[in-house]
């Protein structure tokens, strides 16, 4: 398996360098040492065979589909953001080398801070800094963010459900689940995202139990970088974290209270030096009001043929409650069978079976791990049933319901791996009963002793 692994990765480098021999080099000499970076990591876990193998070749599918997308120049059909954020990176790269002219369209973008994802185009910038402007290189480094989701996602697991097989299922559907494909072989944000939101609940998790300057600093980055990429989700993930700390793991005891004390102090202060509270302002003025969430809610719904809800009132709290039951019905399950007329949908048609058929496993495994693991899966649980209604309210087409569902996925994923163990572990439980009862049925009858006239029975 390791050689087949190093066979294709050999392959795949020529290839490379032949079909991209300006831009393929830098790109990989760039990844290289992150690729390296991430093993050492993966080396440290206790299953590191398997999460090796499983990294590498989550990476190498990336990286398959990422030189597809930039040799056919496929970028506009599959997310038109890459080239944003390759002008803007770009720009960037001028104005840091002394060409004022170009700081105008940084800060149309930048937009004061107000935006988001502008934090994504100051990425691209710092690749850019490296190798030149290179969309590939962008790609190849998303590339081996999605690859590292998957490890993560396995830590995750273990923390809160200690079981192999349910960690490893939960890491194979992050590895290889093509949505998660192809948002991270591109030079978009989604990539660092769920890679910044894995890094985050492991971290807390971990945190959860005992007290590591090595976790506390990764949430601390984590959450920091998470904030110019989608602020939003960087709020949540603050929420979530926030109770999960007063919720505590274990029962509340002096240390564990001191624990979660320095804990919370810290990210707050880190938080602080970071800038939160400007960035908070220039955010929640420009999208803190029902009437903003309704006018991009009415865009996106308008602006694409997937529109839905489009008669749906979010600038209220009781048009916003109305608006969740359909909003969260299409950001679960759509593209529905009947919406498969583009391409684009078409292509989504193998992965929305194999979503669907899930569905019952996420319900049965979240149902077991509230019911036996809610402390563990508080931050999770806090998390994910924030940002589904958060996508509940303000998504309005198939398309974006589609592509943000993406960063909900591998959380999800764990509940549908604690499912598929529970319905193993009862087919394997029925299949020994099954057996035990064709081995009775064969074995010849007890024939019980005759009693001896007068005797008593045996007693005891």
């Amino acid at each position: 398996m390791n050689g087949l692994l190093l066979a294709f990765a050999l392959l795949l480098l020529g290839v490379v360098l032949v079909v991209a021999p300006a831009d393929g080099g830098p790109a990989a000499l760039l990844t290289l040492p992150l690729v390296a970076a991430a093993t050492y990591g993966i080396y440290k876990l206790e299953d590191r065979k398997f999460l090796i193998r499983l990294f590498l070749a989550a990476l190498l599918s990336r990286i398959v589909i990422g030189t597809l997308i930039y040799m056919f120049h496929w970028q506009v059909f599959f997310g038109g953001d890459a080239i944003t954020y390759d002008v803007i990176g770009d720009a960037l790269i001028n104005v840091w080398q002394g060409k004022p002219e170009y700081q105008r369209v940084v800060d149309l973008f930048y937009a004061g801070g107000s935006s988001s994802g502008w934090g994504m185009s100051y990425m691209v910038g710092a690749i850019y800094k490296i190798v030149g402007r290179n969309m590939l290189a962008t790609q190849y480094v998303n590339c081996v963010l999605g690859a590292a989701t998957a490890p993560l996602a396995y830590m995750m697991a273990m923390e809160i459900f200690p079981n192999r097989t349910a960690a490893r299922v939960s890491a194979i559907l992050t590895a290889f689940f093509p949505s998660l494909i192809i948002w991270s072989c591109q030079g978009l944000k989604d990539g660092p995202i769920v890679f910044l939101l894995a890094i985050s609940m492991v971290a807390t998790l971990k945190l959860g139990d005992r007290f590591s300057l090595k976790y506390l600093t990764a949430l601390a980055l984590a959450l920091c970088m998470l904030l110019p990429l989608r602020f939003y989700v960087f709020y949540i993930v603050v929420i979530a974290t926030a109770a999960a700390f007063i919720l505590g793991r274990r029962r509340l005891t002096a240390q564990s209270f001191a624990r979660q004390l320095i804990v919370m102090i810290v990210i707050s202060l880190s938080l602080a030096y970071f800038g939160v509270s400007h960035y908070a302002t220039q955010q929640f003025e420009t999208y803190g009001s029902g009437a903003q969430l309704q006018r991009m809610r009415l865009d996106a719904a308008q602006s694409a043929q997937s529109g839905f809800g489009t008669d749906a009132d979010v600038s209220t709290t009781s048009g916003a409650v109305s608006a969740i039951p359909v909003g969260f019905t299409y950001l679960l399950l759509a593209p529905f069978p009947w919406q498969f007329g583009s391409p684009r949908q078409m292509m989504t048609l193998p992965e929305m079976v194999v979503w669907w058929l899930a569905i019952p496993l996420l319900v049965l495994g979240l149902w077991f791990t509230i019911k036996h693991r809610i402390r563990e899966i508080a931050p999770i649980l806090i998390f994910t049933s924030l940002l589904t209604l958060t996508y509940s309210i303000v998504q309005g087409n198939v398309g974006t319901a589609y592509r943000q569902r993406a960063q909900l996925l591998v959380f999800y994923f764990i509940f549908v791996a604690v499912g598929f163990v529970l319905v193993k572990e009862k087919r394997a439980e029925k299949a020994r009963k099954k057996l035990a009862e064709r081995e009775a049925a064969h074995r010849p009858p007890h024939r019980r002793p005759e009693r001896i006239k007068d005797q008593m029975p045996a007693v005891g």
